[in-house]
């Protein structure tokens, strides 16, 4: 009984030596491929990565990890030199299988999501005007509603407004609905749809070119891929899956 008493604590102390070893090497890892990503892949700040399972050690030894989580903050996106911030950029890999170097890998499967809010969606809009909710409608067509008194967004894009046109505008409000789109995985391409009929001849054609615009994701991972734009009631979100996605080289 005694010697079963003493195989036991033995046990105890040498599981918890192992637990204690398993984690500070998962610490250690993760580590490790955050500071691969950020210089093999241009990322500006440090990710923060969670490599999920246990044990961990078991896990290298087979050349293959369950599944790593991937957080960014800091990316930003650019417009005509206008920064915007994008939140809760994510990814999750399953399946990441490691070379014999431990220097790159692979993720069988991914998915990742990024948010702009409309607040810093509006950094980028032409000047004059607000970007906001759709209403659930158009939104689930994937439209913005950007609106704005007419002369101003004139104005302010620098295109001359005689006074006989800005009294026949008449302090006109303008509103329209862009349908957001992504392309090419980081460009947010608005393309304004249901543009409203304005008095003065050209000017529709004028006041779609300042509200069509593209906005370029810079500073996600390579790891991070994002093919869908959706329109919420926040902003907008973004969200894709991949397979065979490098992690870190």
């Amino acid at each position: 009984m005694r010697a079963l008493r003493i195989l036991l604590i033995f046990v105890v102390i040498f599981g918890g030596l192992f637990v204690a070893a398993d984690r500070a090497a998962v610490y250690f890892a993760e580590d490790e491929v955050a500071g691969r990503i950020q210089s093999s892949q241009g990322v500006n700040t440090t990710p923060e990565v969670s490599i999920k399972g246990f044990p961990f050690l078991t896990q290298v030894v087979g050349g293959s990890l369950d599944e790593v989580d991937i957080s960014l903050d800091g990316v930003t996106a650019t417009a005509d030199g206008h920064a915007v911030r994008v939140t809760e950029v994510k990814a999750n890999l399953r399946d990441v299988r490691m070379d014999s170097s431990f220097s790159s890998a692979t993720a069988s499967s991914a998915t990742g999501s990024a948010h702009i809010s409309y607040a810093d969606l509006m950094k980028s809009a032409p000047q004059g005007t607000t970007v906001g909710y759709a209403g659930p409608e158009r939104a689930a067509k994937g439209q913005v509603k950007l609106s704005g008194t007419l002369t101003d967004v004139l104005e302010a894009a620098n295109i001359p407004v005689p006074g006989a046109v800005a009294a026949l505008l008449g302090g006109e409000e303008l509103t329209v609905y862009s349908t957001v789109s992504l392309e090419n995985g980081n460009t947010v391409r608005l393309s304004a749809e249901d543009l409203p009929k304005l008095p003065v001849p050209g000017l529709d054609e004028q006041v779609k070119g300042l509200v069509d615009y593209d906005l370029k994701l810079a500073g996600l991972p390579a790891s991070i891929k994002l093919d869908r734009v959706t329109a919420t009631a926040t902003g907008l979100q973004f969200s894709g899956t991949g397979t065979n996605v490098s992690l870190a080289g």
